[in-house]
């Protein structure tokens, strides 16, 4: 009975209990104009930015090289890569022709992942789109006079709202005191379609997920079976007892195991001072070479039009001494450099920190931070002679990847929380100031920062609510009525206001909250910077998914919220009914939302309008070669920003699957993913980078929340049954949620072992054969061998060479061209790792 005075409350308050319309009158329905118009508005604004920011992208293609092609040119896993022609449109076609076992060995498995992601939301979308225009399209214009590419439910126009049409919104029933209600429902027998369709829509999507899953299982096994590099046959081990803490007595508690031997132990110690100085040497060291810069006098660049224009300066070379020959030491072992200048020119001058109640005084630039500097190396030289004191952590290389294996597939003592052995991060991935944090302190910092986000969830309310208002015509009446007779008035300034700013704003939120939740997940204590970016994907989603669908949804604005939860205090439907009457309303809205991401969006992305806006900028700031180099350097691609928009994108295509507005939104879903795949492929593969060693992991986050899209999608069409009159039909949609949850434990259990681990049998294979059916030869390196190369679990800090200074080269050299990558950070460091 819950559920029939819930909707039959509903039914009173539309009429407002005076007689009145009723349905314009109550604050929970939101207002949005025609959706057709509005969806036309959207689409012009959408296709002249996306058909403009392509153009741009082709033209500046073949001008802009080392933009558009950095990766291919600066890496050597993706010189394997086809050269996609110069001409206008030729790249597209030659792009598409690059099979998966050529993205695999290119970029890596996280890249596999990532774009098949997209090529199976493009294989649901398009089966659910064919049966959407031959099926259910029909369906609606034949009961409801809706072609299914109108964004409008009957009941939610702004012109009329007669109770002959509110049986989208509410059950009509005569309730115990035989008061009939003030309408009777319309047929209902066709919407047994719908009971059908939840069904067939369900296994369609979960096929689908079954075979990419089990496509991405195979492959992740056999591309890491048949690698050996220093990862995969390292562990990490935590929570060592004192008395194992020294290489060689946890080596011989290893290899007590019977397990495998031992190569290598790097126990974690405490480096905290080490790392310090280093951090400060690295400070000290960009100041002096700013300061040599400028007292150098004009910055002595070499440009290619190649470029954005990028500047390409000189690599690091001995500057000439009195006689004109090169020297070899370090800028600090020499004295001043001979100038040609055609005037003398005054040294910078810096001044050093104040005392108390006094200023600093003024000194040489130079000199100063040359003594800095000095100081510093000889601090780094005595600090790495002292014995650092031992913490429970440790990184154990075994002599197979096998034996590595069963160590993290044991358990290793009988103790809990004691000798936990994980695979180990690649070496340059990890977060060497991390690895001596104690587990109390890691523990607390993931709790503020968790709480943290709890506070800003709460905060997002505010905006969101904001926008959700601005698709009300009463909520802006409310504040602004001079503004809702102007929307009214004009239906083009309507649309821009109640649809496109919405739309633009929530794009903006969805570009800069995901840099603020990466800036938190940095200061949580993760090992290695692969969790991270899964850290990343995780609260961007949940931003996202709750903040800008279920709130945006359910609550509608701000000042409903306190509403819908007491409300849902008393019934725990609530919430299920109140998301299955909004679904309609925000048809628009999130058909527009997809629009302008997939259309306007997508070619923008291509473009890198990001590093070009910014580059006058950086430009600005950019002073000694070092600056410079760096700006050459490919973008970094992190999944953690582009992941979980898509994900959403596939959730809302799911969702309004069967709604009168679900063909259209079904449409530009599948749009949108044809145009992501593309973009992300190019960028993937040609323009951007990815540095983490994350092996596929990011698979199994994309399918539990798959699962949560599939879980809401059955819950909704249930209520939004019920809510029609169809209750029996709502009520056999309950099965199919207990089946999907069913599948979800089985795939949680089957499958997520083998996105872990390795299997053994995986790690033995016949001579001579072809480990890989799609082509992945057994003789190609794999992009990880290739970045591990010389690679060792070391703390930079501790084996990094201390290089000298960086300045402009004194001489031009004639054909001199860009300098190596390593050189990017003065040079490269012993094991392949980073500062």
């Amino acid at each position: 009975m819950a559920v029939y005075d819930y909707a039959y409350s509903v039914l009173l308050s539309q009429d407002g209990g005076n007689g009145g319309d009723g349905c314009n009158d109550h604050p929970d329905f939101p207002d949005p104009r025609s959706g057709t118009s509005d969806l036309v508005t959207q689409l012009t604004i959408s296709v002249g930015m996306g058909l403009s920011a392509f153009l741009s992208f082709c033209a500046l293609r073949r001008k802009w090289t080392s933009l558009y092609g950095a990766r291919r040119e600066q890496t050597k896993q993706a010189a394997i890569l086809p050269k996609l022609p110069s001409s206008f449109f030729g790249w597209i076609p030659a792009l598409y022709k690059i099979r998966d076992d050529e993205v695999l060995h290119a970029a890596g498995l996280d890249a596999y992942v990532f774009l098949g992601f997209f090529k199976m939301s493009m294989k649901i979308l398009s089966v659910f789109t064919f049966f959407g225009v031959t099926v259910m399209s029909p369906l609606h214009w034949k009961y409801e006079g809706k072609s299914g590419w109108d964004l409008n439910l009957p009941g939610n126009t702004n012109d009329t709202c007669d109770n002959s049409t509110l049986a989208w919104n509410v059950i009509l029933f005569e309730d115990d005191d035989n008061k009939k209600p003030p309408a009777v429902p319309k047929a209902t027998a066709w919407l047994t379609s719908y009971l059908v369709f939840v069904y067939f829509f369900t296994g369609i999507a979960l096929y689908f997920l079954y075979q990419q899953t089990k496509t991405v299982s195979d492959v992740r096994q056999r591309y890491l079976g048949r690698q050996s590099t220093i990862t995969d046959r390292t562990i990490r081990v935590s929570g060592i007892p004192k008395r194992l803490r020294d290489e060689e007595e946890l080596r011989t508690f290893m290899e007590g195991l019977r397990i495998g031997k031992v190569e290598n132990v790097t126990l974690c110690r405490n480096w905290k001072e080490l790392d310090k100085l280093m951090t400060k040497r690295t400070n000290t060291l960009r100041k002096l070479e700013e300061a040599w810069t400028i007292y150098q006098g004009g910055r002595r660049i070499e440009r290619s039009r190649a470029t954005l224009p990028f500047i390409q300066p000189a690599p690091p070379s001995p500057l000439p001494n009195e006689d004109g020959e090169h020297e070899s030491e370090s800028l600090l072992a020499q004295s001043e450099p001979a100038l040609n200048t055609p005037y003398p020119r005054k040294r910078p001058t810096v001044r050093t920190r104040p005392g108390w109640f006094r200023w600093g005084k003024q000194v040489d630039a130079i000199d100063h931070f040359t003594g800095i500097l000095e100081e510093l190396d000889a601090n780094i030289s005595e600090t790495r002679r002292k014995e650092f004191n031992a913490v429970p952590m440790a990184f154990v290389t075994m002599d197979s990847v096998a034996a590595a294996q069963m160590a993290v597939q044991a358990l290793l003592d009988p103790n809990p929380l004691s000798l936990i052995a994980n695979l180990a991060p690649a070496p340059h991935d990890i977060n060497w100031q991390n690895t001596y944090m104690s587990r109390s302190e890691r523990i607390v910092r993931m709790w503020i920062i968790t709480i943290f986000i709890g506070f800003l969830t709460v905060f997002w309310f505010l905006p969101v609510g904001t926008l959700a208002g601005l698709l009300n015509i009463k909520s802006i009446r409310r504040v602004w009525p001079w503004l809702a007779d102007a929307l009214l008035s004009n239906k083009l300034v309507s649309s821009l206001v109640q649809n496109t700013l919405p739309t633009v704003v929530l794009t903006l939120l969805n570009v800069a909250v995901p840099y603020l939740y990466d800036w938190l997940a940095n200061f949580q204590g993760m090992i290695s910077q692969a969790d991270v970016e899964r850290s990343v994907i995780s609260k961007n989603f949940f931003f996202t998914f709750f903040n800008l669908f279920l709130i945006f949804t359910v609550f509608g604005t701000v000042s409903d919220m306190y509403n819908v939860l007491k409300e849902s205090i008393k019934d725990s439907t609530t919430i299920a009914y109140r998301l299955a009457k909004s679904l309609g309303s925000f048809a628009p809205f999130y058909t527009n939302l997809i629009v302008l991401q997939g259309i306007g969006m997508f070619p923008f992305r291509l473009l890198e309008f990001g590093s070009v806006a910014l580059y006058p900028i950086s430009l600005m700031g950019s002073k000694t070669p070092r600056d410079f180099s760096e700006l050459f350097a490919p973008p970094v691609f992190q999944y953690g920003f582009f992941l979980p928009q898509p994900i959403l994108v596939l959730i809302l295509c799911l969702v309004y699957s069967l709604l009168p507005a679900g063909t259209l939104m079904l449409g530009f879903g599948l749009i949108y993913f044809c145009f992501g795949y593309f973009t992300y492929k190019y960028q993937l593969l040609y323009a951007m980078d990815h540095p983490r060693h994350a092996t596929g992991k990011a698979w199994p986050m994309i399918v539990y929340r798959v699962f949560v899209g599939l879980l809401l999608f059955q819950a909704s069409m249930a209520a939004l049954l019920s809510l029609q009159g169809a209750i029996i039909r709502g009520l056999l949609v309950t099965p199919l949620i207990g089946i999907t949850i069913w599948v979800w434990w089985y795939f949680q259990k089957s499958f997520s072992p083998l996105m872990s681990y390795i299997a053994l049998r995986s790690l033995h294979h016949p001579e001579g054969e072809t480990r890989d059916r799609g082509g992945m030869e057994a003789d190609r390196e794999t992009i990880d061998e290739i970045r591990e190369v010389g690679s060792k679990f070391v703390n930079p800090s501790l084996v990094s060479e201390l290089e000298g200074v960086w300045l402009h080269s004194m001489k031009h050299t004639p054909g001199l061209g860009q300098p190596p990558v390593g050189a990017l950070l003065g040079g490269g460091l012993p094991g392949g790792a980073h500062v």
